[in-house]
């Protein structure tokens, strides 16, 4: 059997706050609303993203909630050009987001890198 990622969770301080990024700010579709849990379907539906209190998540896995700065990941958004980078970039600033990194070009492409309200990082890139 293959690895395959149907879910992402990410363990956040304010549920209301980041249900209202995800879901007005970046237009993520909610699929389940619970008082401690939400989750938006992604893309063509074939993956999600959920939402759950940081402490409680953290207490699901049996781990401690404390920690900050770099996590070793990143949610990569791939993107059919410059303008739909610039696009969700801007979209992302408007619903909160902080801009990591401006909006640059590579030698693969162009590229750019913003936080959600939990400091989870964000690449938006398109190959052209």
């Amino acid at each position: 059997m293959g690895v395959q990622v149907s879910a992402i969770m990410l363990g956040v301080e304010d549920l209301a706050r980041s249900k209202a990024f995800y879901g007005e700010g970046l237009g993520c579709a909610i699929d389940q609303d619970y008082p401690n849990f939400v989750k938006f379907t992604l893309g063509d539906g074939s993956s999600s993203l959920a939402l759950y209190e940081r402490e409680a998540a953290a207490q699901d896995a049996g781990v401690p909630s404390e920690g900050s700065g770099f996590r070793g990941v990143s949610f990569h958004y791939i993107v059919a050009s410059k303008e739909a980078v610039d696009e969700v970039m801007a979209q992302a600033v408007a619903a909160g987001a902080g801009v990591v990194k401006a909006e640059e070009g590579a030698q693969w492409g162009y590229f750019g890198y913003f936080s959600d309200p939990d400091g989870y990082l964000w690449k938006v890139a398109s190959g052209s």
